[in-house]
């Protein structure tokens, strides 16, 4: 299978966009064409564990990655313990209409290892076999720090450069990354919001000749790697959720998702699994109140807002008014045309927005996704109600998707809402929902009170450049 660029020209095959991150023309990798599966590939596919699972839909895109290399890292990535759940992935019902996808069962109880625990796998097997070295420069808004640092941490070929947003992330999401102190991971604070992080990422990314000089690569959801391991978890829902449905009954049965969204990586994962044959009827996208892409998918306009206008809220993963991955659904609108997907980021760049209100219609019959947004009022009753309900905890950020989930619903069409992260890491919020403090264990205030490791620097590209030449692994 060959990648290219969402802005034209071909990019070469999946082990080179793992290596690439941004395209030289600032496009993001897709694949040429969308591999597809049927009924009977699902059939196939029912009984394998996690592993085995997603072995079979990555090997439909990591082509040039021999069969039973693939299967030996994807078992290191979900075997050997990492997961705290035997099936990796366990599907848990809150009423009888919402099922809870369980994502957070990996070392930093975040969606986000889901992919890292296989990325970081795959990044080693690559540059062993190439004889190179790689310096991973990210943006996190919370999770995706964290999850990167711990699966590429203490790696010889692999360096972390991660920025952060000073004073943006939850103690425990700090604790995660700030506390790690291999000398392959390096943390940056930036005096910013996460859009002003991202923002310093693409324009270093843009930069071919820093980008080679330095050897520096991605492991944010620009990455197409992640995006094709997180299309594994959409395929495993969806076979667990009809297990128990006759032969007949489950040919063609369709599901819908409910997908907390900051960056539009995970839910963009689920169009992908629709697209390539997956019964999906709709994927909810629930944002907070930095609300973009609600209005983007109810109007046809993306307005990015700026640094000022990006709101601090109690979901901060998803603090995200500037959403990388949406160039990739804008790419599918408009028909895969690299040009017109050039021309409408050129009119972003200029404007600041982009009109395919024309092409509005086309979203929900053609793709499948609605949109809403939540509160924090919204999320402390969610919350609360889902506890009182269930005895479940979730955490705010799938407290979002729980909310605009319950907006969605169809009679007899199962929800499944994508946890995104475990409760102990926003205690705060949990606390405020519950009226009550949360118990914090030994293992949690021992990671609160472990020395931290960061650096603070000011929104300034060339700040971030010295600093990342001086510390590059060549």
């Amino acid at each position: 299978m060959q990648f290219i660029s969402t802005r034209g020209g071909t990019l070469g095959a999946y082990s080179d966009v793992l290596l690439e991150g941004l395209a030289p023309n600032g496009g993001l990798a897709v694949p040429e064409l969308l591999p597809q599966f049927t009924n009977d590939d699902l059939e196939r596919w029912r009984p394998l564990d996690y592993a085995g699972l997603a072995t079979e839909v990555l090997a439909l895109f990591a082509t040039d990655i021999p069969r039973d290399d693939l299967e030996q890292l994807t078992a290191h990535a979900y075997g050997g313990g990492r997961f705290a759940s035997e099936d990796v992935v366990p599907l848990q019902k809150l009423d009888a209409q919402l099922t809870l996808v369980g994502l957070s069962e990996g070392p930093t109880l975040a969606f986000k290892d889901m992919a890292m625990q296989y990325l970081g796998q795959t990044l080693d097997y690559v540059l062993a076999k190439r004889d190179r070295v790689l310096n991973v420069l990210g943006a996190t808004s919370g999770d995706t720090g964290s999850a990167a640092e711990h699966a590429l941490r203490g790696r010889e070929r692999v360096s972390v450069f991660m920025l952060s947003p000073q004073g943006r992330m939850s103690a425990f999401q700090r604790a995660q990354m700030y506390s790690l102190q291999d000398e392959n991971v390096h943390n940056i604070a930036v005096k910013g919001v996460f859009d002003d992080c991202q923002n310093l990422v693409k324009r270093l990314a843009e930069d071919i000749d820093f980008k080679r000089g330095n050897n520096i690569g991605a492991v944010n959801s620009i990455n197409f790697g992640r995006i094709s391991a997180q299309i594994a978890y959409y395929v495993w829902a969806w076979l667990r959720a009809t297990d128990e449905l006759s032969a007949d009954a489950r040919d063609g049965f369709e599901v819908s998702f409910a997908v907390p969204s900051g960056n539009f990586g995970n839910i963009l994962s689920g169009l992908y699994a629709k697209l390539m044959g997956l019964p999906v009827r709709k994927l909810v996208l629930a944002v907070n109140e930095n609300n973009v892409l609600d209005e983007f998918f109810r109007t046809g306009f993306y307005r990015p807002r700026n640094a000022e206008n990006t709101l601090a809220t109690s979901s901060p993963s998803m603090d995200v008014s500037r959403a990388s991955n949406l160039e990739r659904f804008v790419f599918e609108l408009l028909g895969r045309d690299g040009g017109r997907t050039a021309a409408a980021w050129s009119e972003l760049a200029e404007t600041g927005e982009i009109d395919l209100s024309v092409a509005q219609h086309t979203f929900e019959p053609l793709f499948g996704i609605v949109s809403g947004t939540s509160t924090h009022a919204d999320r402390l009753a969610t919350i609360r109600g889902v506890h009182d309900a269930s005895g479940v905890t979730i955490d705010p950020h799938t407290a979002d998707g729980v909310k605009v989930a319950r907006e969605h619903l169809e009679d007899g069409v199962p929800m499944l809402v994508l946890e995104t992260a475990k409760p102990q890491k926003f205690a705060d919020t949990i606390s405020e929902a519950l009226g009550s403090p949360v118990d914090v264990d030994a293992e949690t205030q021992a990671l609160l009170d472990a020395p931290q490791r960061v650096v603070e620097l000011d929104d300034d590209e060339q700040l971030l450049r010295d600093f990342i030449a001086e510390r590059v692994l060549r």
